[in-house]
C-alpha cells in the first residue's frame, strides 16, 4: 500500500486544479476568437437604433454595470473563501463545500442579473429589431451562431 503524505496530496490537487484552469482558459480563448461580436456590439451596430433608444439603453447598461461588478466581486470573494478552505485542511471539508455552494449561488445570481438585463434591453427595441435580437439571443444560448 502506498502512503501519501499531505504535501504530495496537496501537490497533486494543485496540479489537477492548475491543469483544469489552463484547459478552461485555452478553451475560452479559442471560442472567443471564433465568436460573433458581443451582444452589446450587435445591438449598437446592427439594429439601427434611434437616439432615444441609445439613450435608454445607456441608462440600462450603466445600471447593469453596477450590479454586474457587485456580483463579480461576490464571485471573487467566494473563490478566496474556497482557496482558504482548501489551504486550511487540504480536503473536501464542510468549509470547502460551503465555499463551493457560495460560489455557485453567486454565479447563479450573476446569471439572473444578466437575463433580467437582456430582457430589459428588449423592451427598448421596435418589433422588427426585437425579432433580430431574439434570434441572436437564441443562437447565443444554443450555440448555433452561423
Amino acid at each position: 500500500m502506498i502512503l501519501f503524505n499531505r504535501g504530495l496530496l496537496l501537490t497533486i490537487l494543485l496540479a489537477v486544479l492548475a491543469g483544469a484552469a489552463g484547459a478552461w482558459l485555452a478553451g475560452r480563448h479559442v471560442v472567443q476568437r471564433h465568436q460573433q461580436p458581443s451582444l452589446h456590439a450587435f445591438v449598437h451596430e446592427e439594429l439601427a437604433l434611434s437616439s432615444e433608444q441609445e439613450r435608454r439603453l445607456e441608462v440600462l447598461e450603466q445600471d447593469f454595470a453596477v450590479r454586474r461588478h457587485a456580483r463579480e466581486a461576490e464571485l471573487r470573494a467566494a473563490n478566496a473563501e474556497l482557496a482558504a478552505a482548501i489551504q486550511a485542511r487540504h480536503e473536501y471539508s464542510p468549509e470547502v463545500q460551503a465555499a463551493v455552494e457560495h460560489f455557485h449561488h453567486a454565479m447563479g445570481e450573476l446569471q439572473k442579473e444578466t437575463i433580467l438585463h437582456v430582457l430589459a434591453m428588449r423592451t427598448v427595441l421596435t418589433p422588427e429589431q426585437a425579432v433580430k435580437f431574439d434570434r441572436r439571443i437564441s443562437e447565443a444560448l444554443t450555440d448555433q451562431a452561423l
